[in-house]
Formats: C-alpha cells, sequence, structure tokens
C-alpha cells in the first residue's frame, strides 16, 4: 500500500514537472518568432509633419540629399568661405572707352570700382583698375571683360578661409560674452580700487573685441566681393611684366629694390659731388696755411751734469 502511494506521487510528481517544462517552450517560441517577425510595435518617439519619427536615419526630411553610398541619413550643408582674386590683361582699341565698359559692368552687377590708374606713355595708353565685383559673379565678369577686346594673360586664385571665418566668429562671440559678464562685475563693484581694476580689464576685453570685430569684417568684405585687376593696352603699348609668385618672385623683388637704392645712393652722391668740391677748397687751403705757419718745436736741452 506504501508502496503504491509512493509510486503515485512520484508520477505526479514528473507530470507536473512536464507540463511546466513544455509551458516554458512554447513561452520562449513565442518570443523568438516575435522578433524574427518584427510584429512588435513601433516605439513611440517625437513624430515629424510628414509622420515620421524625428530623428530616424532611415527616414529623411523633405528638401534633404541622402548621403553618398546609399545610406539613410543627410548631407551636412557645407557652405565655404572663398576669396577670388584675377588679374587680366586686355588689348583694345580705344583704351578709354574699354575703362568705361568696365566700370559700367562693375556698377551693374552691383560692385565699384575700387583703383583707377591711368597714364600715357611713350608706346601708347595704358590703364589699370580694380574691380570689385560679388563673388557670385566673379567668373562670369572675368569673362565679359575679356571679351572687352583682345585678351593677352589671365591669372584668377582662390583661397579657402572658411576656418578662419569660423574661428573668429567663435572668437567673437566668447569675446563678446567676455565683455558683457565684465560689465556686470563692473556694476557690482563696490569701491573705487575694484572699480578702477574692472575698467582697466574691461578696458582690454573690449578692445580685443574689437580687433576681432574688424577682422571678422575684413574677412566678410573679401569673400563677399572678389578683387579683379584687368590691365588695359592700346595696340602698341607693352604690357608689364607680372611679379613671379614664391621665392623667385620674391628675390626678384629684393634684387629691384637693392638696385633702385643703389640708383638712388648715386643719384644723391652725384648732386653733392660739386658741392662736395667747393667746399673742400677752403678747406685745403686753409690747412695749407696752417701748415706753413706752424710755430716750429723747440727741441729740449739736455739737463746739465750736477758738479
Amino acid at each position: 500500500m506504501d508502496t503504491t502511494r509512493r509510486t503515485a506521487g512520484l508520477l505526479a510528481v514528473g507530470l507536473a514537472a512536464a507540463v511546466a517544462l513544455g509551458a516554458c517552450s512554447l513561452g520562449g517560441g513565442d518570443g523568438a518568432s516575435s522578433d524574427a517577425g518584427g510584429d512588435e510595435a513601433p516605439v513611440a518617439g517625437p513624430q515629424r509633419d510628414d509622420g515620421g519619427i524625428a530623428g530616424d536615419p532611415g527616414q529623411g526630411s523633405e528638401g534633404d540629399e541622402p548621403a553618398p553610398g546609399g545610406g539613410g541619413g543627410t548631407v551636412v550643408d557645407r557652405t565655404r568661405s572663398i576669396i577670388y582674386t584675377g588679374w587680366i590683361t586686355v588689348r583694345v582699341a580705344d583704351v578709354d572707352a574699354a575703362a568705361a565698359q568696365a566700370a559700367a559692368l562693375a556698377a551693374r552687377l552691383d560692385g565699384f570700382v575700387g583703383g583707377d590708374d591711368r597714364s600715357e606713355r611713350e608706346d601708347g595708353a595704358h590703364v589699370v583698375m580694380e574691380l570689385r565685383i560679388p563673388s557670385a559673379d566673379f567668373t562670369a565678369a572675368v569673362d565679359e571683360l575679356g571679351a572687352l577686346g583682345e585678351e593677352e594673360s589671365r591669372r584668377t586664385e582662390t583661397e579657402d578661409v572658411t576656418e578662419a571665418v569660423v574661428d573668429v566668429a567663435a572668437r567673437v562671440a566668447t569675446a563678446e560674452a567676455s565683455v558683457e559678464r565684465t560689465r556686470a562685475l563692473l556694476a557690482e563693484a563696490a569701491t573705487i580700487a575694484e572699480i578702477i581694476s574692472v575698467e582697466g580689464e574691461l578696458s582690454r576685453r573690449e578692445a580685443d573685441l574689437a580687433s576681432l570685430q574688424a577682422r571678422q569684417r575684413e574677412l566678410a568684405d573679401l569673400t563677399t566681393l572678389s578683387t579683379i585687376t584687368i590691365e588695359l593696352l592700346s595696340p602698341d603699348a607693352e604690357a608689364e611684366e607680372p611679379a613671379a609668385p614664391g621665392f623667385a618672385g620674391g628675390l626678384e623683388a629684393g634684387v629691384g629694390a637693392l638696385l633702385a637704392s643703389v640708383g638712388v645712393l648715386l643719384t644723391v652722391l652725384g648732386f653733392l659731388l660739386p658741392w662736395l668740391v667747393v667746399a673742400a677748397v677752403p678747406v685745403v687751403a686753409w690747412l695749407w696755411w696752417r701748415r706753413r705757419h706752424r710755430a716750429p718745436r723747440v727741441a729740449p736741452q739736455p739737463d746739465s751734469p750736477v758738479a
């Protein structure tokens, strides 16, 4: 009887364990199928106007360009700050008329004439103009200037100053915040010594801010307006040789400056030489007269021997 009860108890425990294991297996299978099938509800998040989730890299907002390589991200707008500079030499039949057309071109493009140097040489008329043209119209302006006559040479350069612009902007923002903090400290100063100390620091920081703002305006001007130097020549005029870039250009400029200095020195010496000759005549005569009438030296007498 005891054996029968013991056997029945063991069978009941085994049946309960089997049922529990089956339930666990069924639960695990449902979770795996749910992960593989992707039937679970999407995670809630901030919604965009078009119904997508904000910040979802798989869906770009309207107007965003896809990233290279077919990815789901967006391309960051990288606006560059470029300084455009150009030089062009054009030979024209009428130099003054071509110069007027160049000035009209600058005015039509909302630019201006920054410099105008005109000369009449033995070989013909010669005009050098510096035009400030909006950078967006730089290429078109150079082409139009070249069409004024027979284009002889053209050179353009670009300088990317994006990092400098960003750096100066950040430094200006920091300097402005520093000035505001210093002004707040000045308002809280209680003693004369504190006021004098804070005012000195405020003056220094305001000077630094003004310098940074001036640099910022300069960069803005250079990147907004490009510079085009046009040389207009009459049919028989000779073009000026452009300066060679780099070390060769510096060496050539240094030699030229040295020769020019030597020429100026020789010119001054040639101018002064007649005056030096005229001034030397009385000086030499006075020295000769003094030498002729110099008192004779008295020879020292030997000491008489002591008796």
